[in-house]
């Protein structure tokens, strides 16, 4: 899985902890996924959540800063339709765990 897709994939999995991905949420998903230049399939797999389990690892082998500044965008991916909602948080926290980010 390329670096790109997987971590879409750990924002689409933020932004859908608490149930639901609300208008502003896909507008933030979006634009990511435009910032990284996926192509429409791995738009779809991103969109269809496929691959959640396999994105962590690879997200895991980036370089200390470059998973801070991961862990910024998720945040911020949490806060997108303006509330923070605390099952989002909890998936943030949980991500961080995952990555072995020190908080």
């Amino acid at each position: 899985m390329e670096l790109r897709v997987a971590k879409c994939l750990l924002v689409s999995k933020v932004l859908v902890a608490d149930g639901i991905m609300t208008e502003n949420e896909r507008i933030f998903l979006d634009r990511m996924m435009c910032r990284l230049e996926l192509d429409e399939g791995e738009r779809r797999r991103v969109l269809d959540l496929e691959g959640w389990d396999q994105a962590e690892p690879v997200v895991a082998k980036l370089s200390p800063e470059e998973k801070r500044e991961f862990l910024a965008t998720l945040v911020d991916a949490s806060s997108a339709d303006g509330r923070l909602s605390p099952l989002e948080m909890a998936a943030v926290k949980r991500i961080t765990e995952a990555l072995g980010v020190e908080q």
